[in-house]
Formats: C-alpha cells, structure tokens, sequence
C-alpha cells in the first residue's frame, strides 16, 4: 500500500510504475513471491497538484474506495509504504500535516480495521534516496514473512541485500 500515484503511475493508470516500483517488484521477487501474488494499491487514487502529500480530506475522500478494494481483495497481511499510506490506512486523520514518524513507525505490528495485520516500512522512493535504509525495509519484509508462514531466505543476485 502506497500513498498515491506519481505522474507515470497516473498517466499508466497502475500503481508503482516508475522507478519505485521496479525497486519494489524487486522486494517482492526477494520474498519469493511472483507477479500476480500480491495486490499493490495506493491509499488515494489519484495524484494531488503539485504532486504534494495528499491532505487529510483527499485521503478521507479516497477511503470508502480503498476500504471497499480491501475488503475485496481480503488480504492475510499489508505492507503499508511510508507514513502516508499508514496514516490512511489507520485513518489517522487527526495526526496533523505530518503525523507520525514512519521511522518511528516502521517495523512495529498494527491492525488494519481491528483484524489485518499491517507492517509500516519504508517508501520505496524513499529507498531509492536513502540506500542505508534498505536493510530496515529488508528486516520488515521478513517479519512479513514470518508471518505469513514463509522461511525468511537471504536475498540472492539483484535482489534487495537491505
């Protein structure tokens, strides 16, 4: 779960397209887990002028949606990526313009609407700025795992080394 559409993401009409999105097929693929297998979506469904940080209001606008495709899709586990998508997805809406710290947040459990167990991590754009940061999102992603009942393996050749 992402915060929301970049330009080619919108323009493709599919979600993490760009460059974070092959970062984050690689971390996928580094699960052991193929195309198809995951859902990846974004907390609001299109990109807010200026490409800033969706407001509160856009999110809340966005939420019956995204709540609605979640209980669809019925996941066993979410990944939120970056403090907006978890702040969306805890609906938040009162945690101010920034809320708070997805370092802070990251790697620690919540519950999805009381029942889906959410992982906070690291953006993958984020990632692709801050290189240092991948081991954290690595050491999440086998969290992930664990609990989905998967062996957490070491990352081969081209795949996230953290």
């Amino acid at each position: 779960m992402g915060e929301g559409p970049g330009a080619e993401e919108d323009a493709q009409g599919l979600p993490f397209v760009g460059a974070a999105g092959k970062l984050l097929d690689r971390m996928i693929a580094a699960m052991g887990y193929e195309p198809g297998d995951t859902y990846i979506c974004n907390v609001v469904k299109c990109r807010p002028p200026g490409n800033r940080k969706p407001t509160a209001e856009e999110i809340s606008a966005c939420a019956p949606y995204l709540h609605e495709q979640l209980a669809l899709v019925d996941p066993q586990v979410m990944v939120g990526l970056g403090a907006t998508a978890i702040q969306g997805l805890l609906e938040w809406h009162d945690a101010g313009p920034y809320g708070p710290s997805i370092t802070r947040l990251r790697g620690t459990w919540k519950l999805y609407r009381g029942r889906v167990p959410l992982m906070p991590t690291f953006h993958p754009a984020y990632l692709l700025r801050s290189p240092d940061k991948k081991r954290d999102v690595w050491n999440d992603l086998q969290s992930v795992m664990r609990r989905l009942g998967k062996e957490p393996a070491r990352p081969g050749p081209g795949q996230p080394k953290g």
